[in-house]
C-alpha cells in the first residue's frame, strides 16, 4: 500500500502538469481519492461510502453499485482523461502518461486483492503447529542431561520462540485489518489526500493523530 502513495503523488503531478483545466484536474484527482477509500473499504470489508462521498458527492452512490467500486473509479479516471484527449486538451503523449499511472494504480489494487484473498495454506498451518508441539514435547528429553534443573526454563524460552513464529504467521495472513500490527490504511489514505490537495494548491487536511502510538 505504500506504493499507492507514490503512484497517487505521481498521478497528481502528471495531472496538474498535463491537464490545463483546473476543474478537470480537481475532478480527476478527487476520483483518485475516492478510489483510495473504496479500496480501503474493500480490503477491510467495511463501508467506506461516507469517506468516498466527501470527494465525489452523489457519484459515490453510483460507483457503490458496481461489484468493484475501486476499479470503477479507475475506469472513470480513464474515461475522463480520454474526453480531454478527444477534445484536444490532452495530447496523445500526455494521455499515455496518465494511462500508465492508472495502470500502475490498478496493479497495486490487484496485488492487494490477491493478498487479501489468499489465506495461508492449511497444510502449512498444520505443519507449523505439529512441528512446534513435537519439538517442545521432545526438547526436555534432549536438554535434561546438559541443563539439569534449568531444563524447564530453556524449554519455555524455545517454546515461546516456536509458538511466537506460529502466531506471527497467522497475524500476517491478513495485513489489512484493524489490529495494532495491521497496515495503517486510514493514515495512508490521509497521506494521499494531503498530497493531492497540496498538488492542487488547496489547504490539505491534517494528518490523523496516533491513538496510543497506534495509527489505524
Amino acid at each position: 500500500m505504500g506504493t499507492l502513495v507514490f503512484e497517487i503523488r505521481n498521478l497528481a503531478r502528471a495531472t496538474t502538469s498535463l491537464i490545463a483545466d483546473p476543474a478537470e484536474q480537481r475532478a480527476l484527482l478527487m476520483e483518485a481519492l475516492a478510489f483510495c477509500h473504496f479500496l480501503r473499504g474493500q480490503l477491510r470489508k467495511i463501508d467506506s461510502m461516507k469517506d468516498a462521498r466527501a470527494f465525489i458527492a452523489a457519484e459515490a452512490d453510483t460507483a457503490a453499485n458496481f461489484a468493484n467500486p475501486a476499479d470503477e473509479m479507475v475506469r472513470r479516471m480513464g474515461r475522463r482523461a480520454n474526453v480531454q484527449r478527444r477534445a484536444g486538451q490532452l495530447d496523445p503523449i500526455g494521455f499515455r502518461i496518465l494511462d500508465e499511472r492508472l495502470a500502475s494504480i490498478t496493479a497495486i489494487q490487484a496485488g492487494c486483492e490477491r493478498i487479501a484473498g489468499t489465506p495461508l495454506p492449511f497444510a502449512y498451518t498444520l505443519l507449523v503447529h505439529r512441528t512446534a508441539y513435537i519439538v517442545c514435547l521432545l526438547l526436555p528429553i534432549g536438554l535434561i542431561s546438559t541443563t539439569g534443573w534449568a531444563t524447564p526454563l530453556f524449554t519455555a524460552l524455545i517454546a515461546y520462540t516456536f509458538f511466537g513464529l506460529d502466531a506471527l504467521s497467522e497475524e500476517l495472513e491478513d495485513p489489512f485489518g484493524t489490529e495494532p500490527n495491521d497496515l495503517a490504511l486510514d493514515g495512508l489514505c490521509r497521506v494521499c489526500e494531503i498530497s493531492v490537495f497540496e498538488a492542487l494548491g488547496e489547504t490539505p487536511p491534517k494528518m490523523l493523530p496516533a491513538e496510543k502510538f497506534y495509527f489505524s
